[in-house]
């Protein structure tokens, strides 16, 4: 019989992360003698994240004893004390290829529901001095998992934890994780996750989304986009969400940051499209996890994509990736899919953008400079002022490459402009009377413009 080993609590508190302050409750130590386990936690414990932990759904964190010594082993690690893997339960038995979604328990005076494994975040890793350690939980299918609370009471070290309920389905924790994070699902799994009740609302709205994105017509992807019978002919992807590791975040502006992504078993990255973008699953709270598209900024470059996202005051996605997002952590990203691509030829190139919408004609930026391209390219940019100017230095680099270019830039701001330009080959435009800030632009004469020039949207590619 399974027996409960260790009942562990802390509070919150401020560490010192990677040149950061992180708000943390990973930090838990064994508690002495009976300890009341209520609806939203144990007596004694928080949590420092109750967007990404705690709450109704995730009251008890479980981990196991065998788990314990095998990442001794493989850690090769002797100073592994119970608690340091953030659980609040450290139990003797109830492995995770056993134990399912569903499953009820009595420890004590308790009883307890299986709601889903663990989920993954980098504050283990930072517990732990194993940066990679979210993955690896992952990869070597040993998560852990979480309790709802059915009945309240006092639980202690050495309660016999008694199974009163199989979970429905019986879809073990360590199958549910692999069809979250890990590539190859079994589509019979999926199905049957889809049928459990108990599992936590943000991990059924997950599983919808990838029974969905099976179907071709339901892949992620921007409203009223074109079905995928006219998606440019690219290198294959791969079908709904690949768990993909944050590489690192870079600052590019005060409001703007980019995130590479990379894959969690080092296999390369499709080519996409220059113009194409990503759709991304972000666990912003103890909801469905919000699913946004983010055009990438670059070429793929050392097997990693690029993304780059401006905060918005008021955005939960970009509020989560710029507060809370760290090197190291897992998302679920669709592979790069969108019609909105350069095309081939030999006419000049015009690449029109206003602020963070240089993104995807940053990206065709980078293809053509890359190959040198012989044609005329135009880059017309907008934004705010210098400080607020996006990629400036990367888009006169690549500009430089180029044996055609010509570069032309406008800020809407009443600040008086630098005395020299961005670049010296750049063109600061005059400030019309009216700024350029529709989704339709006009387009001033003193550009120069080629004479096929049309009315664009915000950002475009036009080859005129």
């Amino acid at each position: 019989m399974a027996t409960l080993l260790s009942v562990n609590v802390g509070m919150p508190k401020d560490v010192s992360w990677q040149g950061r302050t992180v708000r943390t409750g990973a930090w838990k130590a064994p508690a002495q003698g009976p300890r009341m386990v209520r609806r939203l936690n144990v007596e004694g414990d928080g949590q420092g994240d109750l967007a990404g932990h705690g709450g109704e759904i995730r009251a008890v964190l479980v981990y196991q004893l065998q788990s314990y010594q095998y990442w001794r082993t493989q850690l090769g690690r002797d100073d592994l004390a119970f608690g340091m893997f953030g659980e609040n339960f450290t139990v003797d038995g109830l492995p995770d290829d056993d134990v399912c979604i569903g499953d009820r328990y009595r420890i004590g005076e308790a009883e307890f529901e299986v709601t889903q494994p663990r989920v993954t975040c980098y504050r283990v890793g930072m517990r732990l001095g194993e940066p990679a350690m979210a993955s690896l939980l992952v990869a070597h299918h040993r998560p852990g998992f979480y309790l709802r609370v059915l009945a309240e009471g006092r639980v202690q070290a050495g309660d016999e934890i008694t199974l009163t309920r199989r979970g429905p389905e019986e879809l073990s924790v360590a199958d549910t994780d692999a069809l979250l994070y890990l590539p190859d699902r079994d589509p019979a799994k999926l199905r049957k996750a889809l049928h459990i009740p108990a599992l936590s609302p943000g991990w059924q709205q997950s599983f919808r989304e990838l029974a969905a994105a099976q179907e071709p017509a339901q892949a992620p992807g921007r409203p009223g986009e074109a079905a995928a019978a006219h998606q440019p002919k690219a290198a294959p992807g791969w079908p709904g969400f690949k768990t993909m590791r944050v590489a690192r975040i870079v600052r590019e502006t005060p409001s703007v940051s980019s995130i590479y992504l990379e894959t969690t078993d080092g296999t390369p990255l499709p080519e996409a499209q220059p113009g194409q973008y990503l759709s991304l699953r972000l666990p912003v709270a103890d909801a469905a996890p919000a699913v946004r598209t983010y055009s990438l900024s670059s070429t793929p470059d050392e097997g990693t994509y690029r993304i780059s996202v401006k905060h918005e005051p008021h955005g939960k996605a970009s509020s989560y990736i710029h507060a809370r997002l760290r090197p190291g952590d897992l998302l679920g990203v669709a592979s790069p899919r969108g019609t909105f691509v350069l095309e081939k030829g030999t006419r000049p190139v015009v690449l029109v953008s206003a602020g963070i919408g240089a993104t995807p004609v940053l990206a065709m930026l980078h293809h053509l400079a890359a190959r040198g391209d012989p044609r005329p390219v135009w880059w017309i940019h907008t934004a705010h002022d210098l400080a607020h100017h996006v990629f400036a230095d990367e888009a006169h680099t690549l500009l430089e490459q180029l044996p055609d270019a010509h570069e032309h830039i406008y800020y809407t701001s009443g600040i008086p402009r630098p005395e020299k330009s961005p670049s010296p080959r750049a063109a600061l435009l005059p400030h019309p009377s009216r700024p350029w800030a529709s989704p339709q632009t006009r387009t001033p004469t003193s550009v120069g413009q080629p004479p096929s020039w049309r009315t664009l949207p915000a950002f475009c590619a036009v080859a005129v």
